[in-house]
């Protein structure tokens, strides 16, 4: 995932718009039969803070994102900032972003949420894997075509990678289609 109407919040609409159109309508938190369940808890706070994109399954408007990250933040109204920085084809290219707000649906587990990069466009969030010291996450749509692996350093072991694939290949998700991004070699 912005109150007025600009050209870059625009652009940063067209985001959700296939996320949008793939997740299924929900009125409650009760997820379809269909959608892939989620871990069973998410300790919020733990959860803020910045994530680097691994890997995802590129649509149109993540093709060609390198050094992406999502940061999240807790606001006073109990919402979340979320902020999706990148570059757009190298990884010196300029640093830009597209600011978002979500909040959790799921109240129970905290690994629903909703993502609202412009008005009255969202799409259903759903943290499917975490590791238990909060080093990587998996999140996807209810769908399952997309799938992003968040972790919070920019480079992941490839055996933690190879374990996260495994079990999403074992949950029924096509693997085939997720590409690693990339991330430049230090933090900076």
């Amino acid at each position: 995932m912005s109150p007025l109407f600009s050209p870059a919040l625009a652009l940063a609409g067209l985001l959700v718009l296939p996320l949008a159109s793939c997740s299924s309508p929900m009125a409650s938190s009760k997820k379809s039969s269909s959608a892939p369940a989620t871990v069973a808890h998410v300790d919020l706070p733990r959860y803020m803070g910045e994530w680097y994109v691994i890997a995802n399954v590129p649509y149109f408007l993540e093709k060609g994102k390198v050094a992406s990250s999502d940061i999240y933040r807790m606001r006073p109204d109990g919402k979340m900032d979320n902020i999706y920085q990148f570059r757009k084809g190298t990884l010196d290219a300029p640093e830009k972003q597209w600011k978002g707000v979500a909040w959790v649906v799921d109240t129970e587990s905290n690994a629903e949420w909703k993502i609202q990069f412009i008005w009255p466009l969202t799409t259903t969030y759903l943290i499917v894997d975490l590791d238990p010291a909060y080093q990587w996450s998996v999140v996807t749509i209810p769908n399952k075509k997309l799938v992003w692996i968040l972790s919070r350093n920019r480079h992941m072991p490839a055996s933690t990678y190879q374990d996260i694939i495994a079990r999403l290949k074992a949950k029924g998700f096509d693997t085939s289609k997720i590409e690693k991004v990339p991330q430049p070699d230090s933090q900076g």
